[in-house]
C-alpha cells in the first residue's frame, strides 16, 4: 500500500472515530449532583456556583436535580441516578456503616444550620426537647439528618428510642402547613422556612444548630454538615472530573464569604425567597458563618458526628468506621481559597 494510501485511511479512520470521541468527552464533562432540597440555604453555595458560571468556567456541564430531602437524595446516587449528591456529611458515616463507602469532596458547612423549632401555641408547655415524649415532631425524611439530629438532641434529653415520634414532613411550605394543622407539634428545619415561622409568631426556638455556639452546646462539637459527596469508587476514577468540580466550589465559597448577603441573594431564582425576599437576605446575613471559607472538613468534626450517629443508630454499636475515607481534602487542596 502506497504512503499516501496508508494516510488516506488514517484520515478515514479518524474521521469514523472523531464523533465518538467528541460524545465520550461531553459525557465526561457532565455531571448530575442531587440537592436536598436547592431552595435551603445551606445548599447555597452550589446554586451560587451556577449562577455565576464557575461549573461551565471549569468545562463542566453540571445539571443540578432537588429531592425534598436528604435521604431521597442519597438513594438517587445509590441507584446509579447521579454522580453526586449536594447533602449532608453524616450520611458518609451512615453509608459506611452499612457497607457502602462515599466521600465528602467538598466541605461546604461546619454546622448544621437548623434549628428545632416548636409550634409557639404550644411552647408554655413544650420548654425542652424532653417535653417532646411521644410527641409528633417533624423531619424532612425518615432516615434524614434532621432525623439523626432530631433523635439525638431528644435522646440527650433522656428519652428513649420508642418515646420519639418522628414524622416526615418536607420543609418549606409542607413543613409550616404541619405545624400550622398540629400534625406536628415540634421539628426540626432549615432556614429560609425557620425564619418565616419565626417572624410569623408561629414557632419559637428550642435547640439552635444554625450558629457556632449553639451547635457546640447541644452537639458537643463542631458538625459538619452540607458537603458534595461522591462514591469512592466513582471519585477514584474521575479525578479530573471532581478536581474541576472542587474548583468551582471552592470559588463559590470565596465568593459567599467576600460578598454581602444582599449580593448573594440576588443570585439566587426568585422563588427561593418564598415570598420575602428581606426576611431571606437577613437569614443568610445571620448564617453565613455556616459556610466554610474553603472547602476543608472542619478540625474534630468527623469525631462529632460519628459519636452523633453512634448514639442514635444501633447497627453502628460497636462497628469500626474509617473516618479518614468519609471526606477527603485532595480536590480543594488543589485550588486554595483566595
Amino acid at each position: 500500500m502506497s504512503l499516501l494510501a496508508l494516510r488516506c485511511r488514517a484520515w478515514c479512520l479518524a474521521a469514523a472515530l472523531l464523533p465518538g470521541l467528541c460524545g465520550m468527552a461531553a459525557a465526561q464533562s457532565h455531571l448530575s449532583l442531587m440537592v436536598g432540597g436547592a431552595d435551603k440555604q445551606v445548599y447555597l453555595p452550589v446554586v451560587v456556583a451556577r449562577e455565576l458560571g464557575y461549573f461551565e468556567a471549569e468545562g463542566l456541564e453540571v445539571e443540578l436535580l432537588s429531592e425534598p430531602a436528604g435521604v431521597h437524595a442519597e438513594d438517587q446516587l445509590l441507584a446509579g441516578a447521579v454522580q453526586g449528591v449536594v447533602g449532608f456529611y453524616d450520611h458518609t458515616v451512615d453509608l459506611q456503616a452499612k457497607g457502602t463507602l462515599v466521600t465528602s469532596v467538598v466541605q461546604l458547612g461546619r454546622i448544621p444550620g437548623e434549628v428545632l423549632l416548636v409550634a409557639a401555641k404550644q411552647a408554655h408547655e413544650l420548654r425542652t426537647p424532653a417535653d417532646l415524649k411521644g410527641r409528633p415532631v417533624g423531619v424532612t425524611g425518615l432516615g434524614s439528618s434532621t432525623h439523626f439530629l432530631s433523635k439525638y438532641l431528644l435522646g440527650r434529653a433522656g428519652l428513649r428510642p420508642a418515646e420519639f415520634k418522628p414524622q416526615a414532613v418536607g420543609a418549606g411550605d409542607s413543613f409550616i402547613a404541619a405545624l400550622g394543622s398540629g400534625r406536628i407539634v415540634a421539628g426540626m428545619t432549615t432556614e429560609p422556612t425557620a425564619s418565616r415561622l419565626l417572624r410569623s409568631g408561629q414557632a419559637t426556638v428550642l435547640v439552635e444548630l444554625r450558629t457556632l455556639a449553639g451547635t457546640e452546646a447541644a452537639l458537643g462539637g463542631p458538625y459538619p454538615a452540607a458537603c458534595i459527596y461522591m462514591r469512592e469508587s466513582w471519585v477514584n476514577a474521575h479525578k479530573p472530573q471532581v478536581r474541576k468540580l472542587a474548583a468551582a466550589m471552592v470559588k463559590a465559597l470565596g465568593y459567599i464569604q467576600t460578598h454581602s448577603a444582599d449580593e448573594v441573594a440576588a443570585l439566587v431564582p426568585p422563588a427561593y425567597y418564598a415570598g420575602d425576599r428581606d426576611l431571606y437576605v437577613k437569614a443568610l446575613a445571620a448564617g453565613k458563618d455556616m459556610f466554610t471559607p474553603d472547602g476543608r472538613m472542619p478540625p474534630r468534626g468527623p469525631e462529632t458526628v460519628l459519636k452523633v450517629l453512634q448514639a442514635v443508630d444501633p447497627r453502628l454499636h460497636g462497628k469500626s468506621i474509617d473516618l479518614r475515607r468519609t471526606y477527603t481534602h485532595e480536590f480543594v487542596d488543589a485550588h486554595p481559597a483566595r
